[in-house]
């Protein structure tokens, strides 16, 4: 089924035009029509066009009568220019039936539009990142070059039924050692099972999120599930962040947290076994609702799309997790 994609720069500059190029040849590839914004390729600094010409943006990406508005990269620029977004006419476009998908620095975007008008967003790839893949070197070694070069399937197969309005949920499995702990298995009352009905689904990329804290643009969820995800954060970063959240009463007013991919960190000698793991046991001790691991979302090739403010259903037995949104 053809869909009319428009992709369009928010945040920062295309450096990698291969991989821009990459991206637009596989949605093409795919059978969709893809439609470039003007300023897609413009540089000014480090952003992709300066702040007017990045909210034009957004707003001809609203305009375009397009299935989907997918962005060309994140980085960074979206906060700066959240007061000078016209949420109205986002949420009507989103009404529509356009659906407004990426990641990373994506998220100040997509928790601007729920604070704001409570509208539903996809958390999942961005063009470059996501379509534009190339091979790393060594990479191909037995491999096909079309083959070595393909965008992750489980990420496309995803982005294609939620662009054909079939997806209604996905599934992980859990880290062994960081599965459920005594408050969860209280909450299940037997064997690690337990469900969570109806909470609204919310979050994204932790420090983006957690740069919004206070402003008019965070979310005030109360009783929802809150995913998160970042990149090159070591794990003292990630729990200073929760740190925040937790003391601003944030955390604590969720059903459940859900932790994606946390990657590109790198541990050193004086960090004497203090890692992501002890960041997850250090957060379990301090709150008592469910903390989920390895949800396949964030910096990586195989993720999943996420509906950021849908209600949603959550499922556990054991290690194995579940979330149900049905059709959106």
């Amino acid at each position: 089924m053809k869909k009319h994609i428009y992709i369009y720069s928010p945040s920062g500059a295309v450096r990698d035009k291969a991989a821009f190029k990459r991206g637009v040849a596989r949605l093409h590839a795919l059978g969709h029509d893809v439609e470039l914004d003007s300023a897609v390729l413009t540089s000014y600094q480090r952003f992709s066009g300066d702040d007017d010409t990045r909210l034009a943006a957004i707003h001809r990406a609203a305009s375009s009568k397009a299935d989907v508005a997918l962005i060309s990269r994140g980085g960074y620029g979206l906060t700066r220019i959240l007061p000078g977004i016209h949420y109205k006419k986002v949420a009507k476009a989103i009404e529509q039936g356009m659906l407004f998908v990426g990641i990373s620095d994506f998220t100040a975007f997509q928790s601007a539009v729920l604070a704001k008008t409570g509208a539903i967003t996809w958390a999942g790839p961005a063009l470059c990142e996501g379509f534009g893949v190339g091979c790393k070197p060594g990479l191909a070694a037995g491999l096909d070059n079309a083959t070595a070069n393909a965008p992750d399937e489980i990420m496309e197969a995803c982005f294609d039924d939620v662009i054909r309005g079939q997806g209604e949920g996905t599934g992980w499995r859990q880290y062994r050692e960081a599965s459920p702990n005594a408050v969860d298995s209280r909450a299940a009352g037997h064997g690690g099972t337990f469900t969570i009905h109806d909470a609204k689904l919310w979050g994204g990329n932790l420090t983006v999120l957690t740069s919004l804290l206070g402003t008019p643009y965070f979310p005030d969820i109360k009783g929802g599930i809150l995913f998160l995800e970042d990149v090159a954060e070591h794990p003292y970063r990630i729990e200073r962040m929760l740190t925040q959240l937790l003391y601003a009463g944030v955390l604590k007013r969720q059903k459940a947290i859900v932790l994606g991919q946390f990657t590109e960190f790198k541990l050193v000698p004086h960090d004497r076994g203090f890692k992501l793991l002890t960041v997850i046991e250090w957060l379990r001790q301090h709150i008592k609702i469910p903390v989920l691991t390895n949800l396949p979302y964030g910096h990586v090739a195989t993720k999943v799309l996420l509906p950021v403010g849908a209600s949603v259903d959550l499922a556990i037995e054991s290690r194995d997790a579940m979330l149900f949104w049905g059709h959106v």
